[in-house]
């Protein structure tokens, strides 16, 4: 039986001039090889930014500012039903260190629907790349 709310998840969009961070799941994940924007479950009472920074300093051993909500969404995967909200991360403090995905890349903004995002996040990329979000 499908779930009736969907799990709530949050993102950052790491922005350096033109070059936006994105990281590829691990090939043992589900969905592994498939790129997506870092972050991941909000745990029960957590407030979204607050989990968004947790999961960036586990994800990226980054302390991150996390800004604005740019975009939401809800998709419904054949395996689970996710809610994503996606902050904007206009600066952080420490080096990007890659703790658990298998690659991280900074990557233009006009190159973005060339690599293979999870099927949620493709409407956002497209609009990130042409440059009507963020």
């Amino acid at each position: 039986m499908a779930e009736t709310e969907p799990v709530l998840v949050t993102a950052g969009i790491l922005v350096n001039g033109d070059q936006i961070l994105i990281c590829q799941r691990h090939r043992s994940d589900s969905y592994g090889l498939q790129w997506e924007f870092p972050g991941g479950k909000v745990g029960e009472g957590e407030e979204m930014k607050s989990s968004l920074r947790r999961e960036l300093t586990e994800e990226l051993s980054i302390d991150a500012e996390v800004g604005r909500e740019v975009f939401r969404l809800r998709h419904r995967y054949p395996d689970r039903y996710v809610e994503v909200v996606f902050f904007l991360v206009p600066a952080f403090r420490g080096d990007v260190r890659n703790q658990v995905f298998e690659s991280v890349v900074w990557a233009s903004r006009k190159s973005l629907p060339e690599y293979n995002f999870l099927e949620a996040d493709r409407e956002l990329v497209n609009r990130i790349s042409r440059g009507e979000i963020v």
